[in-house]
């Protein structure tokens, strides 16, 4: 299998060389030329399996210039019990009959980004020895909140690496922030940014086509790459806990084989719905995509009218890690939709660019809806979500999962679609544990995320995680914060020492 360029179909390259490369040179998102099909018999043994030999499975139809042995390497290095709290290193939370949570947040920064940036290290320096070896990969990361730490934890002290995070200044968790200004490894740099988290993804895909830190960067044979999304060898290992997760609800009986499972997905930059498609596209009998965003809902209005517009006002919320109006990965979306036209995708990405917007064509648009379903909350229905699933299960979900959840409850109200459906629950609710404590009645005043933490444990009943506990007693050494421009400086000075 090789890949292609979403901007230049004419780019082909092996699975190592998109990997390291992160984006193609003229601005594209490496795809792959064509999905693999699984079979019935296929699904049905994967639910006999572990997570590690599914993911082995599965990466073994996108890897396919990687041996068997750097596969199982890169599987069994990722998917272990050192690295997650459970055996089954994601877990399915049976609500009723109909709605299951995929809770995707049992990783050492309890976030979903977990389930690809622990293998992410292992795909890249296994790719760098066979396209760049003697290289150095620097890493660049913008972030929502969730990847930034993700990534830091994933890389930190990785021999030929660095990685470099950042972050808006006000638009993280408070635990969020801390998690990222206490790590720990000596190839690791964290930085915030004033603005929001889209000034900071623009930031970095303007640092990856700069020719001329590009041409300083070589002189000290440094090569940059991606852990956002927009790698994919970030969106490929999140395929696979839909291909899993389908798998393991027929092997537990809550699903016939080839019965519909409809899939809800919060969501603002858009990757980690667009591997649910893959799923579907890839065989695995997915129905309905329910894309949930909160207030910032670029996506809902997209998924509706087919006009991308970002000119609009932005929102801080309590569910900051979707706090987007630029979704990178829909650019993949639209190029599998308009039937790999590279010059269209060209077209409405330099409008969005130039203009802050787009229309897709009308066949497009309708594919998109035979697919998709678009539906957004705001605060207020967020914290109201939690307390109505917490009084009524007796669970305790994030303000992310709250949006797709109360999402999800409007699809059903809307259509009387009453088909089994997975919830994407892409953090642990401690990560926002304000927000949280909150939506069940009690007082998160003051700046002491810790003594929040307590209220939260008392008022739930439930144990906040030690990975976000240990933080408490760790050595802020990450605390500056520059404009956008000044990006490429600190990449610079971090990496060259100038």
């Amino acid at each position: 299998m090789n890949y292609k360029s979403t901007r230049n179909s004419k780019i082909s390259v092996n699975s190592a060389n998109a990997i390291v490369k992160g984006l193609s040179d003229e601005g594209g998102l490496f795809v792959p030329d064509g999905l693999p099909k699984l079979t019935k018999e296929q699904v049905l043994a994967l639910g006999e399996k572990s997570y590690a030999q599914r993911a082995y499975d599965i990466f073994s139809l996108f890897l396919t210039d990687f041996t068997t042995e750097e596969v199982l390497h890169c599987v069994n290095s990722a998917y272990n019990d050192r690295n997650f709290d459970t055996n089954n290193i994601s877990e399915l939370k049976k609500l009723n009959n109909k709605t299951h949570i995929l809770e995707l947040w049992h990783g050492p920064t309890c976030a979903f980004k977990d389930m690809a940036l622990q293998i992410l290290p292992f795909l890249l320096t296994t790719s760098a020895k066979k396209t760049v070896d003697g290289k150095k990969i620097a890493i660049l990361v913008a972030t929502s909140g969730d990847t930034g730490k993700a990534a830091l934890e994933g890389f930190k002290d990785v021999d030929g690496t660095s990685v470099s995070v950042f972050y808006p200044v006000n638009g993280v968790s408070l635990m969020q922030k801390r998690q990222m200004a206490t790590q720990e490894g000596s190839n690791v740099d964290v930085c915030a940014v004033e603005g929001n988290f889209d000034d900071c993804q623009s930031g970095v895909k303007e640092i990856f086509v700069d020719k001329a830190l590009a041409e300083e960067l070589k002189k000290h044979n440094i090569l940059l790459s991606s852990a956002n999304s927009i790698n994919w060898g970030r969106l490929a290992p999140q395929i696979i806990y839909y291909i899993s997760s389908y798998a393991q609800l027929v092997k537990n009986g809550d699903i016939n084989f080839g019965e519909k499972l409809n899939v809800v997905v919060p969501t603002g930059n858009f990757g980690n719905i667009l591997a649910a498609f893959y799923a579907k596209e890839m065989g695995v009998p997915i129905g309905k995509l329910i894309c949930a965003s909160n207030a910032n809902n670029v996506l809902t209005d997209f998924i509706k009218t087919g006009v991308y517009d970002r000119n609009r006002e932005f929102h801080q919320t309590v569910s900051p890690s979707m706090d987007i109006l630029i979704s990178s990965n829909l650019e993949r979306l639209l190029y599998h939709l308009s039937g790999e036209n590279d010059k269209l995708i060209s077209q409405w990405f330099d409008s969005l660019k130039k203009n802050g917007r787009y229309e897709v064509s009308s066949d497009v648009k309708e594919r998109l809806s035979e697919s998709f379903y678009g539906g957004f909350c705001d605060d207020n229905a967020t914290k109201q979500t939690i307390k109505a699933v917490f009084d009524k299960f007796g669970y305790l979900i994030d303000t992310h999962t709250a949006v797709a959840y109360k999402v999800y409850e409007d699809y059903k109200a809307c259509t009387g679609d009453e088909s089994v459906t997975l919830i994407a629950s892409t953090a642990n609710p401690y990560k926002f544990s304000p927000a949280v404590l909150e939506a069940l009645g009690g007082k998160a005043d003051g700046n002491d995320e810790f003594e929040i933490i307590d209220r939260l444990e008392r008022a739930s009943g439930t144990k906040a995680p030690t990975a976000l506990m240990e933080t408490k007693d760790k050595q802020s050494r990450f605390n500056d914060c520059v404009d956008k421009v000044q990006m490429p400086e600190r990449v610079l000075k971090f990496l060259t020492n100038k």
